[in-house]
């Protein structure tokens, strides 16, 4: 709350409007880091090659702060990952390994009963959820984690139950998806096709990325029961696309357009986060494009953040067909229009921000203070809501 009065306060908004910026660095994209910079990002499109025609956007704009109600609906989380509604009913996964319900302004923190103990190391952890069409009658959910496989580190998709206070596994999904201490994707979705995706960073070993016999580095396409499609891009394969180096950004348009965003490289050059249009089968060049680099066979960005960092995470769509991110490293909700090319920064002063819903004109979102990576204060990490400032 003190981040959001500060924000609120006229000085600052007038100050946000006239440089029209928003901070950036490197992200949730390599190791240890500093903490952020006061730099504004100046994001890039790329002339896209399998993506449709990229304009070039202007600077960075920052939407006036809603002065509408604002709310902390929960605090003091443990790193939360991923926000799952039904209903009036928030769930949100800790990277520790439970999941946080909050219903009628109770936080109950419920546990996770796993044939695979949850990896909590790093980037990973429990990660991604994802509620079932019928989970109001069926309690069944999917959520994606972190384990250890033989000594090493790996990834895994699980069909939960809820069953009072605590949720058990059903069975698996998916095993053995690359892992590693860091880009271990994570994020869960249905599609408008009814099918389940999952994105999956390249393990920090980034060939991965390129090999198609491998999980790591893609996004993936499966049955709700985890069978491969018969229409996957890839005969008898789940991968969907590939090329990527650690996505955690997956949404559709009302159209059925499948948009991703995802982490660029650390170090030098750093920056480089993407917005990517996702189609079948097309290879989406990492590691060996970044930004405006072409490559035959490959896809360029369908926008870049050039030598800043925001570091992407939670994605999602508006009616507008606008994606609305989550930035861990750029510490906002950031607004970009596909036809356009314009991004723009919806909110900030909260932190880090891992993840986002829309339901019913409230936007929800998680910060991720906590994560060893923020610079936390005594309620964080929280669940926020404010109007959805259209």
């Amino acid at each position: 709350m003190r981040r959001a009065r500060l924000l609120l306060t006229a000085t600052l908004v007038l100050s946000l409007l006239a440089s029209a910026c928003a901070s950036g660095g490197t992200g949730d994209t390599g190791r240890a880091e500093s903490p952020p910079a006061a730099v504004s990002p100046s994001p890039s499109a790329g002339a896209s090659a399998g993506n449709g025609n990229a304009s070039t956007p202007g600077p960075s704009e920052t939407v006036s702060p809603s002065t509408k109600p604002y709310e902390v609906i929960a605090a003091e989380l443990r790193i939360p990952w991923s926000i799952a509604i039904a209903g009036d009913t928030v769930y949100m996964t800790e990277r520790e390994g439970a999941i946080v319900k909050v219903q009628d302004g109770r936080t109950t923190r419920e546990s996770v009963r796993l044939t695979e103990s949850v990896l909590h190391k790093g980037e990973g952890g429990l990660l991604g959820l994802l509620l079932a069409p019928d989970f109001a009658e069926s309690g069944l959910a999917y959520a994606y984690h972190t384990y250890e496989q033989r000594g090493r580190t790996a990834n895994r998709i699980v069909l939960l139950r809820k069953e009072g206070a605590e949720w058990a596994e059903q069975r698996a999904i998916l095993e053995d998806i690359p892992g590693d201490t860091y880009h271990n994707g994570g994020r869960l979705a249905f599609g408008p096709d009814g099918m389940l995706y999952a994105t999956t960073g390249d393990a920090e070993e980034r060939a991965l990325s390129q090999d198609k016999s491998s999980l790591a580095g893609k996004i993936l396409r499966m049955t709700p029961n985890g069978d491969i499609p018969a229409d996957n891009p890839i005969k008898d394969s789940y991968v969907y696309s590939y090329g990527h180096r650690n996505p955690q950004g997956l949404a559709w348009t009302s159209s059925g357009e499948m948009y991703s965003t995802e982490h660029g490289p650390s170090g030098n050059p750093g920056g480089h986060d993407e917005v990517n249009r996702i189609e079948p089968g097309l290879n989406y060049g990492w590691p060996s494009i970044i930004g405006d680099a072409a490559q035959e066979g490959m896809v360029t960005p369908l926008y870049h953040t050039g030598e800043e960092a925001i570091a992407p995470s939670g994605t999602i769509i508006d009616e507008q067909g606008r994606l609305l991110i989550a930035a861990l490293r750029g510490e906002a909700i950031y607004r970009y229009t596909p036809e356009t090319g314009k991004m723009e920064v919806l909110r900030q002063g909260e932190g880090r921000v891992r993840d986002i819903q829309l339901v019913d004109g409230r936007l929800y979102f998680i910060t991720n203070n906590t994560d060893g990576r923020g610079q936390p204060t005594s309620d964080d990490d929280r669940l926020i809501a404010i109007p959805y400032p259209s």
